[in-house]
């Protein structure tokens, strides 16, 4: 199994930054990716960034250009460096992770870590 806690989120004006991070525990080996997805007030939570184990990144469109994801693979971390926030940004962070197959293919979620911007 997998445990994943996140950090970094707080307040901040727009065009801003923040780092977020996740730190995960367990089987961290047994990880194919990990991901940062995010729940805005009253909408459905998506996914934001994306990172394999071999570093093949993904974002969404609405933060490309602004965030970067980053991971670490031995220490079983994953990092998102916001810029230009944007009050849209607004929601929880949720760090998830993708276990191989010898995880069953499973998926594990932390508790997410709130990000306002205001404006």
């Amino acid at each position: 199994q997998v445990q994943l806690v996140e950090s970094g989120g707080g307040l901040v004006q727009a065009g801003g930054s923040l780092r977020l991070s996740c730190q995960a525990s367990g089987s961290i080996s047994n990880l194919n990716a990990m991901a940062w997805h995010r729940q805005a007030p009253g909408k459905q939570r998506e996914l934001v960034a994306s990172i394999t184990r071999s570093g093949i990144t993904n974002y969404a469109d609405s933060v490309k250009g602004r965030f970067t994801i980053s991971g670490d693979n031995a220490k079983g971390t994953v990092y998102l460096q916001m810029n230009s926030l944007k009050p849209e940004d607004t929601g929880v962070y949720v760090c998830a992770a993708a276990g191989s197959i010898l995880l069953g293919y499973l998926s594990f979620w932390g508790q997410g870590t709130l990000v306002t911007v205001s404006s």
